[in-house]
């Protein structure tokens, strides 16, 4: 279905183009209908005639335009940011105890001083 709406919109928008190309401008560009003569194609029959296949080519290209754009946001569905595997929470955590003795830094430095061997002491001078 959207294969055959795109084909068509591109049809009306080539026929568009042309439309466009075909106006008389004001500095006559490829206007159609030179000569004399009040016949269908006539200068003035032409201005009618191409200014009204204009605006019914607009509203197909309008028309068209709208229902692809619906058609594609049809059956797309609403996505989360947040990632989707988050582990439900079963039970609310509980507080740690505080330390004993010393402070976090307390801790921290005798847990590297434990990992870290002993660096060698640089000379000293006599």
């Amino acid at each position: 279905m959207q294969s055959v709406i795109i084909v068509i919109h591109l049809m009306i928008v080539a026929a568009l183009i042309g439309t466009v190309l075909l106006q008389k401008s004001e500095g006559g560009g490829l206007g159609v209908g030179g000569g004399g003569g009040g016949g269908f194609m006539s200068s003035r029959g032409t201005a009618n005639l191409l200014t009204r296949t204009t605006g019914v080519l607009a509203v197909g290209f309008f028309l068209t335009s709208l229902f692809l754009s619906w058609l594609a946001t049809y059956e797309r569905k609403p996505t989360s940011i947040l990632p989707g595997n988050t582990a439900p929470v079963s039970q609310p955590g509980s507080p740690l105890a505080p330390p004993t003795s010393g402070g976090l830094l307390d801790t921290l430095k005798k847990s590297d001083e434990q990992q870290a061997p002993a660096a060698p002491a640089p000379p000293r001078s006599q």
